[in-house]
């Protein structure tokens, strides 16, 4: 349940590893950002690794992003029992390429990280600097084709090549009986672009229709008016959005009210604590949509779900977590890997060489017993193994898909996309 998973994180336990939350203070030029600060304690003479978490936790992307932060502060406590201490400053992009690249900049020469942790729609505006400045940089491709071109980059589920298509999304409609899909994407973000385009090619290649598609929608817009008449008159039967929760749910509430009557809504993002916090009649609007998330769900109840749910407990964390919350914690658990690698005083330099020798990565058992290569710059489309978890609300209960939890499917050979401005 999604009241019911608050009950289960639950609050920090005694005898727990304690978080020490300190302030982040805004650097002075316009449109940087501060945040919360935070580290656990390891073993006594343990050297504190200072990150900086680069996120949307204000303007239209905050809804996907935000909570990036809990999935750190929970990989705060993973890094501790494998004895680092992690302190973290967080710096807010406003979702603007000058927010974004401030709150980098300040990081660097005020803060003084060693490595940078990004979960924003935006992150590629600062990507030349940190690229330039030689920080390692761990998150989420979500934004931009840096993840893949700058070797100082790691991406948890591996650097996305998402001009290239997988048949898992199609293999998804097709089940589902669907025969006319939208598919929507935002013109400011690359691969949000690019997965809307790859999503369309993805359903022709499983001979399903795509009677509208949008892979240039106004970032993080609500004015789904024009949008939602379009897809009503093309007759689509279905629709995936690679866009951001509060646009997601207003075109599903717009596409009801005109009485268009879906197969499947299928949203990459809106799983779990995003669901919680997409504002008033979220719930009603996200009913029977279907939801992605590139990890075992918690509602499975594997070891791995199990221990991210008591690490988000240990800290303190009482929302259900959401895919950026999922993202956050293997952030750091991808950091902790590189830092076992570069050495007793890690340097920026030895951190990088260390995660450049990665190619195993099983998203700290997330995967499924999958693995990925976050270092393979040219063959990765899909995450580990090109697979999806997709779950469906139903009541107030994510509900795993027979046969979908995971789906995975292959690189149609050939078959290539580009984003749209």
């Amino acid at each position: 349940m999604i009241r019911g998973r608050k009950r289960i994180l639950g609050v920090a336990a005694a005898g727990a590893v304690a978080l020490l939350v300190t302030a982040a203070g805004c650097g002075g030029s316009s449109g940087s950002g501060g945040g919360g600060g935070g580290n656990a304690s390891g073993p006594a003479g343990n050297k504190t690794i200072t990150v900086g978490i680069l996120t949307d936790i204000t303007g239209p992307a905050a809804s996907g992003n935000k909570t990036s932060v809990d999935g750190v502060k929970a990989g705060v406590v993973y890094a501790a029992r494998n004895g680092y201490n992690i302190k973290y400053v967080v710096g807010d992009t406003l979702t603007t390429p000058d927010g974004a690249l401030s709150a980098a900049q300040k990081m660097v020469t005020q803060d003084h990280v060693l490595v940078v942790i990004a979960h924003s729609a935006l992150a590629f505006t600062a990507a030349n600097y940190l690229t330039a400045h030689k920080v390692p940089v761990v998150g989420m491709a979500e934004d931009g084709p840096e993840w893949i071109t700058a070797k100082n980059m790691f991406s948890v589920v591996g650097p996305l090549q998402q001009t290239k298509v997988a048949t898992t999304i199609g293999k998804f409609l097709k089940m589902q009986g669907v025969t006319n899909l939208a598919s929507i994407g935002y013109s400011v973000s690359p691969l949000s672009s690019e997965a809307a385009l790859s999503a369309g090619e993805s359903a022709k290649a499983a001979g399903v229709k795509v009677g509208y598609l949008n892979a240039k929608f106004p970032f993080g817009s609500t004015d789904v008016g024009p949008t939602v008449l379009a897809m009503k008159q093309a007759g689509v039967d279905a629709f995936t959005a690679s866009v951001d929760p509060n646009t997601t749910f207003a075109l599903i509430t717009g596409l009801r009210q005109q009485g268009v009557n879906l197969k499947v809504a299928l949203s990459p993002t809106g799983y779990g604590g995003d669901l919680e916090q997409a504002g008033p009649g979220a719930l009603s609007a996200a009913q029977n949509v279907y939801f992605q998330i590139g990890y075992e769900p918690i509602e499975l109840q594997t070891a791995a779900t199990k221990q991210f749910q008591s690490d988000l407990k240990a800290a303190g964390v009482t929302a259900a977590p959401s895919y950026a919350t999922y993202n956050g914690y293997a952030a750091i658990g991808l950091l902790v890997r590189g830092l076992k690698g570069a050495g007793a005083n890690p340097t920026q330099a030895s951190v990088i060489t260390s995660l450049s020798g990665i190619h195993d990565w099983d998203g700290l058992g997330l995967f499924g017993g999958r693995k990925v290569d976050i270092n393979d710059r040219e063959n990765v489309v899909g995450g580990a193994g090109n697979c999806t978890w997709i779950m469906k609300l139903e009541g107030d209960k994510f509900t795993p898909v027979k046969g979908a939890t995971p789906i995975c499917g292959d690189v149609i050979p050939g078959v290539t996309v580009a984003p749209q401005s």
